[in-house]
């Protein structure tokens, strides 16, 4: 079936609902998700969305903050430009009907997180990114100019490839036509054709063994965008979240805030001492990357398999008030926080690379856009401060609805029709599951042993060994296969595994998330 929209979005998280929000007054907008319309990244961020809403705290102050955490190599200008315009995109939040926590006096209750010089994080309790997803979503409900579809996964962007050229990543003008996209209910693969897409597809989490990200966080967007040749940027830079409760039958690993060491908590080794003095004077509030290193170091000098987070001293009314989701989840596990420690490791979390986009949101494939954790905006540079990963989102998704609604009317789409359908002739059914499971098995354990947290050359070398055998494996099986969901997942899986791995490769200084044995010596 065909479909034409004058706007698509791929995902329905904060980036693709407020894009898809502003845009609607002008046009047509279908939005595909590519499970249920809430379930994405966003609704598991528990901390919050740091912005500067009052004078005791100031735009240098959050700049100079990401800038540290990003390892000296965040674009300057994008960091500015984003924290200074966060006001006037919290204010718009609230308008569409989320509910920031405010203190008694009515002013916004505000967390400290790691790498924070001041409190600054707007929360909601401890599941803020719920909260801005049931907003969101109420509010594209009750548009008439958007339909939501759900269960549809995008599997190709079209370009002039699909039209018989030959497309490279050196061919000037390469142009998004839409996307095809897989039914998951039906099997059906439709042909959507739009005028402007946005890729809102989240992460790529589920490349590694443990990962605090949905499952359906599969590096989507990013495949596509290689497969398209577009230009992606800084992917070696994979973070990990410092703070997963540890629980290794439960996928995705449960989040345990960083704000909940803003409040007090500490981390302990396994005898329950401290030990991020060794590490930083920042102590348990020490930028992401550090404290993962730091809790890496210990679990593997120690031979355990995580350490603790001591959350006691913080007070057994704030901790049930202030955290209930962790409470309760703990409570489940037979773990009360207010009285016994909470065991935790790091979990790959969050990608600061992605798809290379400008300061409106376009990628270098002519109208299409990325925005939030599938693409690189170089406000993280090679580390993400805590909380902005929601500011970014909501941000670059203003700046490419305003761009997007300035062009979309001069765009030709007399090309749509020579777009074909997607042929699937001579396709067969693969019958062996194993094949796909196996190997994403196999490919997730690659990365987390190899190209985890602490890296170097013949772990990287290894890995992308095993990968390009893989890599052929799995082609030569979609190429004959007719298509379903869990073999694209597995084939982007791949791609985005090859690109991490290939860009580590090629990174010859350790900054940010990017630390290898190797390379430790040539920064002394």
């Amino acid at each position: 079936m065909r479909h034409q929209v004058d706007f698509l979005v791929i995902g329905s998280g904060i980036a693709g609902l407020s894009f898809a929000l502003k845009v609607a007054p002008y046009g047509k907008v279908c939005i595909l998700t590519k499970g249920d319309a809430s379930e994405g990244s966003t609704k598991y961020a528990q901390g919050g969305i740091a912005a500067v809403m009052y004078d005791t705290d100031s735009f240098d102050k959050h700049i100079a903050d990401t800038l540290v955490a990003g390892d000296g190599i965040c674009d300057k200008n994008v960091v500015e430009m984003t924290i200074r315009e966060a006001p006037e995109r919290i204010n718009e939040l609230v308008q569409y009907g989320v509910e920031f926590d405010k203190s008694k006096g009515g002013k916004f209750d505000l967390h400290r997180e790691g790498g924070h010089s001041e409190f600054r994080i707007l929360h909601h309790k401890d599941n803020t990114g719920a909260e801005i997803e049931r907003g969101l979503l109420q509010a594209i409900h009750n548009h008439p100019n958007i339909e939501l579809k759900e269960h549809q996964f995008a599997i190709d962007i079209i370009t002039q490839h699909h039209l018989g050229q030959r497309v490279t990543k050196h061919t000037p003008d390469i142009e998004c036509y839409g996307v095809y996209a897989l039914n998951t209910q039906t099997n059906e693969i439709d042909t959507y054709l739009a005028k402007i897409t946005l890729l809102a597809t989240g992460g790529m989490g589920n490349v590694y063994t443990t990962t605090t990200t949905p499952i359906i966080s599969t590096g989507d967007g990013v495949a596509m965008v290689h497969r398209a040749r577009g230009v992606l940027k800084d992917l070696e830079f994979m973070q990990f979240h410092p703070t997963s409760l540890y629980n290794p039958a439960e996928k995705p690993a449960f989040l345990i805030t960083e704000a909940m060491r803003g409040a007090g908590a500490i981390l302990k080794d396994k005898d329950g001492k401290e030990f991020m003095q060794k590490y930083d004077k920042r102590l348990s509030l020490a930028p992401r990357d550090i404290v993962a290193r730091a809790i890496d170091n210990e679990m593997k000098l120690a031979g355990v398999e995580h350490v603790w987070l001591d959350a006691r001293g913080i007070g057994k009314n704030e901790l049930i008030n202030g955290f209930p989701t962790i409470y309760a989840k703990c409570l489940e596990l037979g773990i009360n926080i207010t009285k016994d420690m909470i065991p935790v490791r790091p979990a790959a979390h969050y990608q600061c690379g992605g798809i290379k986009v400008d300061t409106n949101g376009e990628s270098s494939i002519h109208h299409l856009y990325a925005a939030g954790e599938c693409s690189c905006t170089g406000l993280h540079g090679g580390n993400r401060l805590a909380s902005n990963s929601l500011l970014e989102a909501v941000v670059y998704a203003h700046n490419a609805a305003q761009h997007a609604i300035s062009t979309y009317k001069n765009i030709n789409t007399s090309t749509h029709q020579q777009v074909p359908d997607w042929n699937a002739e001579g396709m067969v059914l693969n019958e062996e599951m194993v094949l796909i499971t196996q190997t994403k098995k196999e490919l997730q354990e690659i990365m987390s042993n190899y190209v985890g947290i602490v890296r170097s050359d013949l772990r990287l070398r290894r890995a992308f060994d095993r990968l390009n055998l893989i890599f052929r494996e799995t082609e030569d099986l979609y190429n004959r296969s007719v298509l379903a969901e869990p073999l694209a997942e597995l084939r982007n899986l791949i791609a985005c595994a090859y690109l991490i791995t290939k860009q580590a490769m090629a990174r010859r200084q350790n900054v940010g998330l990017h630390y290898s044995i190797d390379l430790v010596e040539n920064n002394t």
